[in-house]
């Protein structure tokens, strides 16, 4: 079981996640699809750094993080197998829309994105209010 640091810190992670949803849909009203899919990739980022709080994990480095999170909550099938794939389109459309020079990502990509992160963050927050309460 978690100990409270733990659960403080996944808490934490979690508003951060929550926030990143929301600076997209911002962005995305805005027009601004290219800070809309860095913020996407970021609430998906940091709702699996709220998980891995839990096990008293972290890591420096996205790749890392990615492969920790697919290990204990994708593989052993605690999240839907089908968030890899969200992940990985995820962390390429990021990449694409933050160093590409002229990388146009379409609207219906950052939609689709947003769609996912919006479902990704939601089991994750059902997930840990079953863990942590």
């Amino acid at each position: 079981m978690p100990d409270q640091a733990a659960k403080e810190l996944s808490r934490y992670r979690l508003e951060k996640a929550r926030e990143m949803l929301s600076a997209a849909k911002r962005d995305i009203a805005d027009d601004d699809y290219a800070s809309a899919n860095n913020r996407l990739y970021y609430c998906i980022f940091h709702a699996m750094r709220s998980l891995l709080a839990l096990e008293s994990e972290d890591y420096k480095k996205h790749s890392a993080v990615i492969a920790r999170f697919s290990a204990l909550y994708l593989k052993t099938d605690i999240l839907p197998r089908e968030y890899g794939a969200l992940i990985t389109n995820a962390s390429l459309i990021r990449n694409r829309s933050d160093y590409e020079d002229f990388y146009i990502c379409s609207v219906e990509d950052t939609e689709r994105l947003l769609n996912g992160a919006e479902r990704f963050l939601r089991d994750v927050e059902n997930y840990l209010e079953r863990q942590i309460q």
